[in-house]
């Protein structure tokens, strides 16, 4: 039977989504599946551009920049992505309606185990989108406090990159780029922060895994720190949407 899974976003040619299930298929033998990008302009085009596809839906991934405004969309929503305010898995369930999943902070959480020392003081969160939510979301859980770092203060859990000094580079020994500051190809781009205050004690993760080291990650990796980008969290996050599409 054939069916087709896909991810939603706004120029996304680059997906790892596509070619990591796409591989999937191959290696489980399942040669009427297949996985296409659903590159859309606004999210309005949701509703005629993909749901056209209902049929033979198995699931969706979605991107930037429609993990936020996907959810209205959503005939239902599971607790966890509605705590964290952002959708990047739906599935489509047996009566046809859509429930949005969050599967970012699952991958986030296992891919940082893997790394984290677990006495980094605080976190700086980079970026404000959708990602961030799931991070900021995880962060909570495993009780390290955190600040956002955007182009301007908004509220008490926000500072801006111009508020960033050496005191709060030593506050915060773990720094998660959630930007797309540095995908390629602008892969000399970094997130504006006072690097010459990294030390050892530092984790860096950065979520972008394209490239692989990032301008970001090498300032970490000069000052000795930890650093790692963000091709095992999508692994993670990829794993867990194919079972909620299965379950």
């Amino acid at each position: 039977m054939e069916k087709r899974f896909g991810l939603i976003g706004k120029n996304i040619s680059y997906s790892f989504s596509k070619n990591y299930f796409t591989e999937k298929f191959k290696s489980l033998d399942l040669k009427h599946f297949e996985y296409v990008n659903y590159d859309l302009e606004k999210i309005e085009y949701f509703s005629k551009d993909v749901l056209i596809d209902k049929p033979i839906l198995g699931g969706l991934n979605v991107t930037i920049p429609y993990k936020e405004l996907i959810m209205p969309f959503m005939d239902e929503v599971d607790a966890e992505a509605r705590s964290i305010g952002a959708v990047n898995t739906i599935k489509i369930l047996s009566d046809g309606r859509l429930k949005g999943y969050n599967t970012d902070a699952y991958g986030f959480e296992t891919s940082l185990k893997s790394c984290w020392k677990g006495n980094e003081q605080g976190a700086l969160i980079l970026g404000t989108g959708g990602a961030s939510k799931a991070i900021a979301h995880v962060l909570q859980k495993l009780g390290i406090p955190f600040l956002f770092v955007s182009r301007a203060k908004s509220n008490d859990q926000t500072i801006s990159y111009q508020d960033l000094d050496k005191k709060q580079i030593l506050e915060h020994e773990l720094i998660i780029n959630c930007s797309p500051l540095g995908t390629y190809p602008d892969v000399n781009v970094k997130p504006n922060l006072p690097y010459e205050f990294l030390t050892e004690r530092h984790l860096l993760f950065d979520l972008i895994y394209n490239p692989e080291m990032t301008a970001f990650l090498k300032m970490g990796l000069e000052a000795g720190a930890i650093v790692k980008n963000g091709s095992s969290m999508l692994k993670h996050q990829a794993d867990r949407a194919w079972e909620i599409w299965n379950s």
